[in-house]
């Protein structure tokens, strides 16, 4: 009997097997479906029921968070009502593994009198379903992850996949930007580091420790050690940024020279450094402190003709963005 690290790793492996097997199977109706969808000038409707239902449930969120008005659509209870969501020509994206569920081919007649274009995401292409649609994608797994091949597992990620796939092949031909979607999600971490800039965030003035490249480096230790920001900008005569002093700096000079007395700022800083403009987004910083072989724990930001203005530290975009968690 297997122990449950190799039955977690077998889910996934079938489970990734399902997503692989999707993928090659892409074609023309794929293409077709994401026409239908941006030929519309109204919302997506998406149906389901069950765990196919809970898919199309997650996905209408998805929809919205890319800028596409999406709305779910209970096939239960649309013919008790529902069906008063619908525009003329609001195109429906159906979920059914089977491409037989009952509650959804009743639906078809019903959505063609709103001139309902139809998307089908099933397992079975060749099903009531997937010959009625306008678009099929095929969404058939070779078996479902639980060890009898019963629990909708895999079937339910493969339509999760498809339903993504379209979603972001819509957001990429409208151009849908970064700061489009802060605008949508302005809360969390996430809306934090993309609609805050970097200078609303920073140290500036008082609080960051100011040096001259003359200066000596022990004079600069002294103010780094009264602003612990984790490092300080070295100014030229006229206010612009010359070098950064950081503390791993301070830590190599110490290393080389057993007497540290004759040193300067200027003979130990970093003279070209990384730096980053005020307006200029959280998400902007993160990266260029990230994306790189040694990361970077502070960033000196300068205005567009080299003045700097303050210090960013890594430690600001977290501590920044804990509250709008």
């Amino acid at each position: 009997m297997s122990g449950p690290l190799e039955t977690a790793r077998e889910v996934l492996r079938l489970e990734a097997h399902a997503l692989h097997r999707t993928a090659a199977r892409l074609d023309g109706n794929f293409e077709l479906a994401l026409e239908i969808l941006l030929d519309s000038p109204g919302k997506v409707i998406l149906t389901g029921i069950g765990k196919s239902g809970l898919a199309a449930r997650v996905l209408s969120a998805t929809f919205c968070a890319m800028g596409v008005p999406s709305v779910y659509l209970h096939p239960a209870e649309a013919v008790h009502g529902d069906l008063g969501v619908y525009s003329p020509g609001d195109p429906t994206i159906l979920i059914s593994n089977s491409g037989a569920t009952e509650e959804l081919t009743r639906l078809v007649p019903l959505l063609r009198r709103f001139e309902s274009k139809l998307v089908v995401i099933t397992g079975q292409p060749a099903s009531a379903l997937g010959l009625a649609a306008d678009a099929v994608l095929d969404a058939s797994v070779e078996r479902e992850a639980d060890p009898h091949d019963l629990v909708p597992t895999a079937s339910v990620i493969a339509a999760l996949a498809v339903g993504h796939a379209l979603a972001v092949a819509m957001a990429a031909r409208r151009g849908f930007s970064p700061r489009e979607f802060g605008a949508l999600h302005p809360g969390g971490q996430l809306g934090w580091v993309l609609n805050r800039r970097v200078g609303e965030v920073m140290h500036s003035g008082v609080e960051v420790p100011w040096v001259r490249p003359a200066d000596p480096l022990k004079q600069a230790l002294i103010e780094m050690t009264r602003k612990p920001l984790g490092a300080a900008c070295a100014l030229d005569g006229e206010g612009r940024l010359a070098g950064l002093l950081t503390d791993g700096d301070l830590r190599r000079a110490v290393e080389r020279h057993d007497d540290i007395r004759a040193l300067t700022v200027g003979g130990v800083m970093t003279q070209r450094p990384v730096v980053i403009g005020p307006d200029a987004t959280l998400r902007d910083a993160l990266r260029l402190m990230e994306d790189r072989p040694r990361q970077l724990s502070v960033l000196p930001v300068v205005d567009e003709t080299g003045r700097a203005l303050g210090l960013l530290r890594l430690h600001d975009l977290f501590q920044a963005g804990r509250g709008a968690v």
